[in-house]
C-alpha cells in the first residue's frame, strides 16, 4: 500500500520546520550569550575600576594615617597624663596602618576613625598650647618672684648694713672721749718740773665730753703710763682692767698707772688722775694712754730729763 501523505507534511519539511526552529532557539542563545559576554565584560570592567578607587582610596588613608601619626609624634608635653592619651591614640593609628584591606566598608569605617582621630588632635593640641600658655605665664610670675626675692635679698642686705654701721656708730657715739689731755710733772711743793731727781707726782688731767647717749653714772677711769723702754708705770702687778679688743666681741687684761671713779652726769667733766714717783722714772719721752669702760678715750706724750 501508499503511504498516506494527505493528513501530514513530508518529512523533508517536518526536518525543514525543526531546524528553523532550531535556528531560532540557537539565535536566541547567541544572542542571549553576547549579552551575558557583554555583562560579564561590563561588570568586569567596573570591579576593575572599583578596585582601582578602592586601592587609591586605601593609599590615600594610608598616607593620611602615616601623616596623622608624625603629627602626633611631633606634640611634646611635660604633662604626664595628656602623653598617655596620646600615646594610646598613636597605637591605635598604628593598628590601622597594619590592616590591609580592600572592603569599601571597612575603609568608609578607618576613613571615620581618621576623621575622629584628626579631632582628638586637635583637642590635644588646644590643651597642649593652653598648657604651654600656662608654663610661660607661670615662668614668667617665678622669674618675677625671683627677681623680687633678690630684691627682698639685696634691700636686707642693704638694711643689713645700714644697721651694722647705725650700730657702729651709735656705739661709737655711746663711748665717752677726752679732749684737752695735758700731763704735768710736780715736785713735793706742787710746782712743775722736769728733772727725774725732784719729781714727786705726775699728774694727768683732761676734760670728760659731754655726751648725751652715754649713760651717766659712775665712770672708772685708768691711765697708763710707758716709759721710753716700753715698760708700763704701776704700783702693783694686779693692777688690771680690761679692754675691748678690735672685734669688740673680746676683751685683754692690761695693767695700769692709776684709776679714779667719777660721777658722769652727761656734761663735760674736768678730771685729774695723780701717780706717784716711786723712783721708776728714766729720762726720754714717755706716752699717756686714757680709758673708760674698756676702750681708749685719749693719749698724749711728755718728755722728762
Amino acid at each position: 500500500m501508499e503511504p498516506n501523505t494527505t493528513s501530514g507534511s513530508s518529512p523533508e519539511s517536518v526536518k525543514k520546520k525543526y531546524l528553523g526552529i532550531l535556528i531560532g532557539v540557537t539565535a536566541v542563545l547567541v544572542i542571549i550569550l553576547g549579552y551575558l559576554i557583554y555583562v560579564y565584560f561590563d561588570q568586569k570592567s567596573k570591579m576593575e575600576e572599583m578596585e582601582v578607587v578602592l586601592t587609591a582610596e586605601k593609599d590615600s588613608l594610608t598616607n593620611e594615617l602615616s601623616g596623622l601619626l608624625y603629627q602626633y609624634d611631633t606634640l611634646k608635653t611635660n604633662n604626664d597624663s595628656l602623653e598617655f592619651e596620646m600615646t594610646i591614640q598613636k597605637d591605635k593609628i598604628k593598628r590601622l596602618l597594619a590592616v590591609q584591606t580592600s572592603n569599601a566598608q571597612k575603609i568608609r569605617l578607618y576613613k571615620k576613625e581618621l576623621s575622629t582621630l584628626r579631632e582628638v588632635m586637635k583637642s590635644y593640641i588646644k590643651q597642649i598650647d593652653s598648657l604651654n600658655t600656662k608654663n610661660i605665664k607661670l615662668m614668667a610670675e617665678n622669674q618675677e618672684v625671683k627677681s623680687q626675692l633678690s630684691s627682698v635679698k639685696q634691700n636686707n642686705k642693704e638694711l643689713t648694713k645700714i644697721k651694722k654701721e647705725l650700730s657702729s656708730k651709735v656705739e661709737m657715739a655711746s663711748v665717752l672721749q677726752a679732749k684737752d689731755l695735758s700731763v704735768v710733772t710736780l715736785n713735793s711743793k706742787g710746782k712743775p718740773k722736769t728733772r727725774i731727781t725732784k719729781i714727786d707726782v705726775i699728774k694727768v688731767c683732761f676734760i670728760l665730753r659731754e655726751n648725751p647717749i652715754v649713760a651717766a653714772g659712775n665712770k672708772e677711769i685708768f691711765i697708763r703710763i710707758i716709759r721710753p723702754d716700753n715698760v708700763v708705770l704701776t704700783t702693783s702687778a694686779d693692777n688690771l682692767f680690761e679692754l675691748k679688743t678690735e672685734n669688740k666681741k673680746e676683751t685683754e687684761k692690761l695693767v695700769f698707772s692709776a684709776s679714779r671713779v667719777v660721777e658722769y652726769l652727761n656734761q663735760d667733766l674736768e678730771v685729774c688722775l695723780f701717780y706717784k714717783n716711786d723712783g721708776q722714772l728714766i729720762p726720754g719721752t714717755y706716752t699717756v694712754f686714757l680709758y673708760a669702760e674698756g676702750n681708749e678715750i685719749g693719749t698724749s706724750t711728755f718728755l722728762l730729763k
